[in-house]
């Protein structure tokens, strides 16, 4: 009777520690077991159009939530690459690409900036800060 219980108990201790969670529970969880990360993206000139995988997103100054692999890395939803685009308002201006690599199983991903700084008036891309941006 006690090798029972004993058993028991081995195996309730065993089923919560499998059970337990490592990210914060606030987190924001997205598919294939990634997890919410915030870009924030700005530009010398206010208003710049931005583009993801080219599809519009909004205009500068403007945050982006991105879902990512846990270690903070870009994750592979399909695609070998993550694309981000400036698109200027004025014809003087460039426009600016920054492509990240996307993580497979064997391989991470580029890691995630907290910032992207495009300057439109210089032919190559972004700045990139690295850094974890509030929401």
């Amino acid at each position: 009777m006690d090798r029972i219980i004993k058993q028991f108990i081995i195996l309730v201790a065993a089923g919560i520690l499998a059970g337990c969670q490592t990210a914060a529970p606030d987190g924001e969880h997205g598919p294939d077991k990634t997890v919410a990360f915030y870009i924030k993206i700005e530009s010398s000139v206010p208003g710049v159009g931005i583009e993801t995988n080219k599809v519009f997103a909004g205009n500068t100054p403007l945050t982006l939530r991105i879902f990512g692999d846990a270690p903070g890395s870009f994750h592979n939803f399909g695609g070998p690459e993550y694309l981000l685009r400036a698109i200027p308002q004025n014809t003087n201006d460039f426009v600016q690409t920054k492509i990240f690599k996307t993580g497979t199983s064997s391989i991470p991903g580029d890691r995630i900036p907290g910032l992207v700084f495009f300057d439109m008036s210089q032919r190559s891309g972004g700045l990139i800060i690295d850094s974890i941006p509030d929401k």
